[in-house]
């Protein structure tokens, strides 16, 4: 049985599901694509193959190894991207959600449905009504953040992830924590416009500590309410090129580790100077289909 156990993005990860990044596929067609960035590298023919995303996942899987962590993977499944394990579903507490994603990826659930049958819960599915994926969640302790968007033509954006029905319907099943919404940008063909989830522009990564990247967000009350929370003294804040770049989805294993990407030498820097270990990691090729490390694993058991 696979004991599950979340209550923070930092304490030590003990285990996870990382994605892979065998048999693909095809690259999509233009209108199969479900974010713009993957948009983007269709259209100007850099969209990446699996031999350069193999080689950036094993890679990351090694730190995940080098630092203890128990790593399990999805089934595969020929055809289908599995990259990505943060949207398939999110653990609360001592709590299991299976996450309501986009139709285009629903082949993605089968993959993890063995490991699903391990966890020492039941696991909780959502009502249809609840359009919710993982790398929206961002939990802090007695607080869970959000990334949604609330603006009328949410129903238009393929881009928009997380509906305010599911923050309502949460709010009613997790009592003990404050779930506090925020608006994210949406676009469903500009790059520059969109973030597709809210680990793109945002990050704890101690109990006082966090990456801002203001950019992302659709409110600057939000960015700055964020900023004020932490303390300016504890936060990376982000450039709209550092935000692009998707700066904030490292992978912390543990308060004094994270997984970073090699390009990212700004932040790196100011981990570095808080006295964090950064395991570097070129995840170039994956960062063109829209997410990088936080998105690209499903923790299962933190530290209490």
């Amino acid at each position: 049985m696979i004991n599950i156990h979340i209550e923070n993005e930092y304490s030590k990860l003990n285990t996870v599901i990382l994605g892979i990044a065998n048999d693909l596929g095809k690259p999509p067609l233009e209108s199969d694509t479900y974010d713009p960035r993957s948009l983007y590298h269709i259209k100007n023919n850099s969209y990446p193959v699996e031999e350069d995303l193999l080689r950036e996942v094993d890679s990351f899987h090694d730190k995940l190894i080098k630092h203890n962590v128990n790593v399990i993977r999805p089934k595969n499944i020929n055809d289908c991207n599995q990259i990505f394990a943060r949207d398939l579903g999110f653990v609360i507490s001592n709590m299991f959600f299976l996450s309501n994603i986009v139709p285009n990826r629903q082949a993605e659930l089968i993959g993890i449905k063995d490991t699903l049958k391990d966890l020492d819960v039941g696991v909780i599915k959502l009502p249809e009504f609840m359009h919710i994926e993982g790398g929206d969640i961002i939990i802090h302790n007695d607080k869970v953040f959000i990334g949604t968007y609330s603006e009328g033509d949410y129903s238009s954006l393929i881009t928009a992830r997380t509906n305010n029905s599911s923050i309502n319907y949460l709010k009613k099943m997790i009592v003990n924590k404050e779930i506090i919404s925020l608006d994210l940008k949406k676009s469903n063909s500009d790059i520059y416009k969109n973030t597709l989830h809210l680990d793109c522009c945002f990050q704890t990564i101690s109990n006082d500590k966090a990456i801002i990247c203001p950019d992302g967000f659709s409110n600057k009350k939000d960015a700055e309410f964020l900023i004020n929370y932490f303390g300016e003294n504890n936060v990376f804040i982000g450039t709209p090129e550092e935000t692009f770049e998707l700066t904030s989805n490292v992978l912390v294993i543990s308060p004094e580790v994270i997984v970073s990407n090699v390009k990212f030498k700004r932040l790196n820097s100011w981990l570095e100077n808080k006295g964090i270990l950064v395991e570097r990691v070129d995840y170039t090729n994956v960062s063109k289909m829209s997410g990088l490390f936080r998105c690209s694993t499903l923790p299962l058991n933190r530290e209490s």
